[in-house]
């Protein structure tokens, strides 16, 4: 018995050593890279959060979130720091490639990494807040100022403090709107690196020390590294290019063009619903934008001008008075320190000109279309001409007549001979009115 608990106990250890040998083998170091490329939006947000949970998930030894951003929107912004806070796995965010920049909002979020890089030739800073209504900035009392700049640099002194950054140098930014070079924000202590590549980054950090945001200490062993790049969704892409003014300007105006051509040419069904779709993205497009109520008046006056030019003879002035307001509305209709601008002067121009030709052309057909005689029904008899087989004798005689290759019963307030030319002038049931053309020869 004694010698077969021994065996059983040896058999045990001989398979628990290679187990044991197992974990000393280091495992892959798995990176989760992520991109933020323009203005920080609510999409942007959304992306950057999902793809940090999604690391974690995923136990990633480090997540590296590489920034080129000129700002954006305060709520996305501090819903990207939230995720950065609160991640299992350490954040490093990296300014780069050359030439790029963490701005306004992407100054606060370098700051709240774990680990802060910046590429050579980058810069940093600028992060004073802006008020904007209607899109654009507004100046506020000096009350009303230092409240929004005090509750700000509170917000950048709770997390950048304990990220043992400069504290005092971090807050100039939003005091002062300084801005800050790759090397003055290394001097000044508000990043930790200054590296030319992201795999030096990683080379850097394999090993470094580092306190996280709760206070624990953290090594990152980044031996045998393996990444994995996280791009948006193909819904992301899709919300992020909708939010863009020029895409915004083109479906107003495709929604509102596709609406008009199925209201003049009812049943053509495509239009409508191409139209409706446009106009409802256009809709989701402006929670986000901060848009100018005068560029959408002016939209809507051009609209109206270039019907106006259908209908009345003005030599062209409705028309490019239409044009005039079109292309000032779309430059007006979307300014914003957020969008780095409004609707490009080309996407303006491109969309402006078709719409005017489109509407001005469409509308035109429909006057004309009621000036045409119809062509189906007996009333397309009328105005026609015809021949008389047997004579019309005044109101109370009723003749026949060959019209429109059939013979029809005919009557007429004169009389008129067999083989006259006659003219159709009204339908009263089955009985034609007509009118003669010329009178019968008589000897």
């Amino acid at each position: 018995m004694a010698l077969f608990i021994a065996s059983v106990a040896a058999i045990l250890l001989s398979l628990e050593l290679p187990a044991a040998q197992a974990q000393a083998i280091p495992a892959d170091s798995h990176v989760v890279e992520l991109r933020i490329d323009g203005s920080i939006t609510p999409i942007m947000a959304e992306y950057i959060g999902d793809g940090i949970d999604r690391a974690n998930r995923e136990r990633a030894a480090l997540i590296v979130i590489t920034v080129d951003t000129p700002g954006g929107l305060e709520t996305a912004m501090k819903d990207i720091i939230q995720h950065i806070l609160d991640s299992a796995a350490p954040v490093a965010v990296y300014v780069s490639p050359t030439g790029a920049r963490a701005a306004s909002a992407g100054f606060f979020i370098l700051l709240a990494a774990d680990v802060a890089a910046m590429a050579p030739g980058t810069h940093t800073g600028a992060a004073s807040p802006l008020v904007a209504i209607g899109g654009y900035p507004v100046t506020i009392d000096e009350t009303l100022r230092n409240k929004v700049v005090n509750d700000t640099t509170a917000y950048l002194r709770s997390f950048a403090g304990q990220r043992g950054r400069n504290v005092t140098l971090a807050e100039t930014a939003i005091t002062e709107a300084k801005a800050f070079t790759e090397r003055e924000a290394l001097d000044g202590k508000l990043i930790d690196l200054i590296v030319p590549s992201r795999d030096d980054l990683l080379k850097t950090l394999d090993g470094r020390p580092m306190t996280r945001f709760d206070g624990r200490p953290l090594t990152i062993s980044l031996q045998h590294v393996s990444t994995t790049a996280i791009g948006m969704t193909t819904r992301q892409r899709l919300m992020a290019r909708i939010v863009e003014p020029d895409m915004f300007f083109l479906l107003l105006i495709v929604g509102a063009l596709g609406l008009y051509v199925e209201f003049t040419h009812p049943g053509l069904i495509a239009p409508g619903v191409i139209g409706a779709i446009s106009l409802v993205l256009a809709f989701y497009a402006m929670q986000i934008l901060p848009i100018d109520l005068t560029g959408l008046l002016l939209i809507g006056l051009a609209f109206a001008l270039f019907i106006l030019e259908a209908k009345f003879t003005s030599h062209g002035v409705l028309g490019i008075g239409g044009v005039v307001a079109m292309l000032l509305g779309a430059l007006m209709l979307v300014r914003s320190p957020l969008t780095g601008g409004g609707v490009s002067l080309g996407a303006a121009l491109g969309a402006t000109l078709p719409f005017a030709i489109l509407t001005i052309g469409l509308m035109r057909l429909v006057l004309r279309s009621r000036q045409w005689a119809p062509q189906t029904g007996v009333e397309q008899l009328l105005r026609e001409t015809g021949e008389v087989r047997t004579p019309i004798g005044g109101e109370a005689a009723r003749g026949l007549v060959f019209v429109h290759g059939e013979l029809w019963r005919a009557a007429s307030t004169t009389p008129i001979a067999a083989g006259a030319r006659v003219r159709v002038v009204t339908v009263d049931g089955l009985t034609l009115w007509v009118e003669p053309i010329e009178r019968a020869m008589t000897p």
